[in-house]
């Protein structure tokens, strides 16, 4: 216990974003010496390593995003890449699905989700998101380990930091530099390679021939993991994402926090292991023995003893430390736990707590989030079409007036096969009496494949003579796309709404 005196400063409590400003605003160069020395003031944090349930949950979320991630990208699927974003040929494949720049209304669709299921996780449980699951939380884990792995835990990296260059440090600090440069390199290869088939991407790396568009995001990805992860860490939690500035508007009196038990903890002291209860009580102490290894643990380095803070992102480590300390001390666990403002007021009880669960903003948040993944799985199921039909009238000829008196117009249309299999279709057009294609327009459409097509549409001369004296100048009329396959293509028909213009 003899390390747990080195406490950092008492960090802000409370709403407080930045240090109290100076009684006159600053502006152009004092502007920037403020800032400046707001960051200075800033002492580099180093969270000690803890073990633990909620640790453990950590990292087993660790193992589980970033096994997603490296992943995805070297899975094949029907012979191809099984999640790939190729943004050239604007076709994304999802495992079986091949989706085009018209299906974003499943994109819109699974942001909504999300952020729905952000809405209700936090209202249930504070920020679990950021504690558990975030990409800064869970590089800034794997950045931490690697250092340690080099460095060693809290006081042996704060004694190296504070130590003169020599061989010893050089070869420590470069090391984990290389190692970190290494995973930075690697995220951001894996980044590109959702956008590049990685496989190609893989046998360009060994050449050094990437694209300029390929070099560009594989460094900035790379300097993005390098840098939040390794660098700025708690900072970007503080000061750089909205999340922590806007979750209290989510929070309530029942939402599970990271709580200290200030009832049962104060006052705090040290004492010795040895003291009976009876002694503890008879000092005037509560459980807490002052240790600071909740503080040691924090990754932003705030006390959580002094209650609910912004910077506080929910991670519990300093839940495990504590109950850690209560073992030894032979205490019950939970002096530092998760749970409710009315719990610790009102001495509730789990089932009451439970109870408190089924709030109004709880169920509504369940219920929308319900409907939109019932919504978007039977939207992919059973209503998407596995094929496509644009069709674009060509503005570049005018209506115009041919043989035998009939009334033209010419149409591009965009047949996109959104299977794996060929297929093929015909093309046909109603709407006016008498309209017709000037030619039999089938076609085949190879796998994932979209093709156009150029059509004459005429009318006959009576049916534009009635439709010029009803003085409009355009006329709805439809086209279906039929399949010649059968039911083994899916969607038999498709149809798509146009205009046929008449000259008057």
């Amino acid at each position: 216990m003899t390390e747990a005196r080195a406490v950092p400063p008492a960090p802000r409590v409370g709403p407080a974003i930045a240090p109290a400003p100076a009684a006159k605003p600053a502006d152009g160069e004092d502007a920037v010496v403020e800032i400046v020395s707001l960051y200075a003031a800033q002492k580099k944090i180093y969270p000690r390593a803890v073990s633990g349930l909620f640790a453990s949950w950590r990292w087993a979320l660790v193992w589980f995003t970033q096994i997603l991630f490296y992943g995805l990208p070297w899975l094949l699927w029907n012979d191809r890449q099984a999640v790939l974003f190729e943004l050239a040929s604007r076709r994304f494949y999802i495992f079986g699905l091949v989706l085009y720049p018209q299906d974003f209304i499943y994109l819109t669709g699974l942001l909504l989700i999300s952020a729905y299921a952000l809405f209700l996780f936090t209202a249930v449980a504070g920020r679990l998101w950021c504690g558990y699951a975030c990409p800064q939380t869970v590089y800034t884990e794997i950045f931490l380990w690697i250092e340690r792995q080099f460095e060693g835990d809290r006081q042996a990296r704060m004694k190296l930091d504070a130590s003169p260059w020599g061989f010893n440090k050089l070869w420590r600090k470069g090391g984990k530099q290389l190692v970190w440069i290494a995973v930075a390199l690697w995220t951001g290869f894996t980044f590109v390679g959702y956008f590049t088939p990685i496989k190609s991407l893989w046998a360009e790396a060994f050449t050094l021939s990437f694209g300029p568009w390929e070099w560009f995001w594989v460094l900035f990805y790379a300097f993005a993991t390098y840098g939040f992860a390794g660098f700025m860490r708690e900072q970007v939690c503080k000061y750089m994402c909205p999340y922590a500035r806007f979750q209290s508007a989510m929070f309530d009196k029942d939402t599970l926090i990271i709580s200290y038990d200030a009832e049962r903890g104060e006052p705090r002291g040290s004492r010795s292991k040895k003291a009976s209860v009876d002694e503890v009580k008879a000092a005037g102490l509560g459980s807490c023995i002052d240790c600071t290894l909740c503080v040691q643990v924090c990754p932003t380095g705030i006390d959580i003893r002094k209650g609910l803070q912004y910077e506080c992102i929910g991670c519990a480590a300093c839940i495990d430390v504590c109950d850690g300390v209560m073992d030894k001390m032979n205490y019950p666990r939970g002096l530092i736990r998760y749970d409710t403002q009315n719990g610790l007021q009102q001495h509730l009880s789990p089932a009451q707590k439970l109870r408190r669960l089924f709030r109004p903003r709880v169920v509504i948040y369940t219920v929308v989030l319900f409907v939109l993944c019932t919504a978007l799985l039977a939207s992919l199921l059973f209503l998407r079409s596995p094929v496509k039909l644009d069709v674009v009238r060509d503005r570049g000829v005018l209506a115009r007036v041919v043989e035998d008196g009939y009334v033209e117009n010419l149409y591009r249309l965009q047949v996109m096969n959104a299977t794996e299999q060929n297929h093929r279709y015909q093309v046909t057009v109603s709407g006016m009496e008498g309209i017709k294609l000037e030619q039999v327009a089938e076609l085949s459409v190879a796998p994932a494949e979209a093709r156009w097509l150029t059509l004459s549409v005429r009318v006959p001369p009576e049916t534009a003579a009635r439709a010029a004296q009803d003085r409009k100048g355009s006329h709805a009329i439809e086209f279906q796309l039929r399949s010649l396959d059968g039911a083994s293509s899916g969607a038999t028909v498709v149809h798509e709404k146009s205009t046929f213009i008449v000259p008057r």
